[in-house]
C-alpha cells in the first residue's frame, strides 16, 4: 500500500467507502510508473498505483497514459496480466455505472442466467442509479437493458426485475399494504404481483414497517413465508429483495462468505467508494472474522495484495 495515502488531510474521511482520493495526486508521474511497469509485467507496483487512487483519478490517469503513450490503458493491462488480477484491475479502470452495467451484461450472457447477480445490482442501487446504469449498458452494448432482462428472464421473476429497473421511492399506507401482502399468501396458490407492486415502489422506512407487521401478523419470518409459499425464481428474487429492504450490508456481507472470486470482486469494486466499511462491519457481525482476516484465507500473491488494499484495513 503506497504510505502516501494515509498523509492526506483532504481524504473524504466521512464517507463510508475504503478508496478514496489519493492526496499527492500526479497523473503524469502515475502514468509513466503505469507504462514502465506494464512493459516489465510487474503487477505489484500496477495494484499499489491503481488500489490506492480513488475512481475519479484512475479516469484521469488512463486518459493521461493515453495522451503520452498513444496507447490505451485497459488494453495494456490485458495484454500484461491475466487471470483475477487482470479481471480486478479492468474492473477498477470502468467508470462505476459503466461497471455495473457490465456486471449485468456477464450475469446475463453464457449458459444460464445468473439471478442472483441480476437481484444484487437492482436491490442495492437507488432507482436513480439504475436509470444511469441502463443509459451505461445501451452505450456500451447498443442494447436495451430491459429488453435483455426480459429476454434471458421468465414469469413473475422477469415482472420483478423490471419493476426494480424502474422502482421508485413513493409512499403508501402501511396497514393497507399488510393487508394486500397478507391477502396474496392467503389462498391456494400465493399472488407475487402485490409484494412486486408494493416492495418496488415504496422507500425503505415505509416497507421495513410493512415487513414488521406482517411479521406479527403471520407469527413468522417474512423469509420464511416467501420459502413455503413460493418456488422458483419468484422465491430467490424476492428473499434478495426483502433482505436488501432489512439491511443492504447484511445482505452483501452473505454474499461476501460465498468465497466466489467474481462475486467477491464485484461487491468490492462496487461498493469500495461508497459503503464498503459498512459491509465490512456486517461481516465482522455475521463470521466473527474480518472481511480483511477472511480474504487472506482465500487469496493470494498480487491479487490478494489488490484486495487487501481495497478492503483497505483490518476491523
Amino acid at each position: 500500500m503506497d504510505p502516501e495515502y494515509f498523509k492526506s488531510h483532504e481524504m473524504c474521511w466521512g464517507t463510508l467507502g475504503t478508496m478514496r482520493p489519493f492526496s499527492n495526486f500526479h497523473p503524469d508521474k502515475d502514468a509513466m510508473e503505469i507504462q514502465a511497469a506494464l512493459e516489465k509485467k510487474d503487477a505489484g507496483t500496477l495494484v499499489r498505483i491503481l488500489t490506492n487512487r480513488n475512481n475519479a483519478q484512475r479516469q484521469v490517469i488512463a486518459k493521461t497514459f493515453e495522451e503520452i503513450t498513444q496507447k490505451d490503458l485497459a488494453a495494456g493491462v490485458k495484454k500484461a496480466l491475466a487471470g483475477d488480477l487482470e479481471t480486478l484491475l479492468l474492473e477498477l479502470l470502468l467508470p462505476p455505472m459503466e461497471y455495473e452495467a457490465h456486471r449485468l451484461q456477464q450475469a446475463m450472457t453464457g449458459l444460464g442466467t445468473d439471478e442472483e447477480t441480476l437481484m444484487e445490482i437492482l436491490c442495492t442501487r437507488s432507482g436513480k442509479q439504475l436509470q444511469e446504469i441502463s443509459t451505461a449498458y445501451t452505450f456500451l452494448f447498443k442494447k436495451d437493458l430491459e429488453k435483455e432482462m426480459k429476454g434471458e428472464t421468465s414469469g413473475d421473476f422477469a415482472k420483478l426485475v423490471v419493476a426494480l429497473l424502474h422502482k421508485d421511492a413513493g409512499s403508501g399506507v402501511v396497514q393497507k399494504d399488510i393487508t394486500s401482502l397478507s391477502a396474496s399468501i392467503g389462498g391456494k396458490k400465493a399472488d407475487a404481483g402485490p409484494w412486486i407492486d408494493i416492495l418496488t415502489s415504496r422507500d425503505s422506512d415505509h416497507l421495513n414497517k410493512v415487513l414488521m407487521g406482517l411479521e406479527l401478523e403471520n407469527g413468522q419470518m417474512v423469509d420464511q413465508v416467501l420459502e413455503k409459499r413460493f418456488s422458483g425464481d419468484i422465491r430467490l428474487g424476492l428473499k434478495v429483495l426483502v433482505q436488501c429492504i432489512q439491511s443492504p450490508d447484511a445482505y452483501l456481507a452473505k454474499r461476501l462468505t460465498s468465497k466466489k472470486a467474481s462475486t467477491v470482486q464485484g461487491i468490492m469494486v462496487s461498493h469500495c467508494e461508497e459503503d464498503l466499511l459498512c459491509i465490512r462491519a456486517a461481516y465482522l457481525k455475521l463470521t466473527g472474522t474480518s472481511l480483511y482476516t477472511a480474504l487472506q484465507s482465500q487469496f493470494k500473491g498480487d491479487l490478494l495484495q489488490a484486495l487487501l488494499a481495497i478492503c483497505r484495513s483490518e476491523d
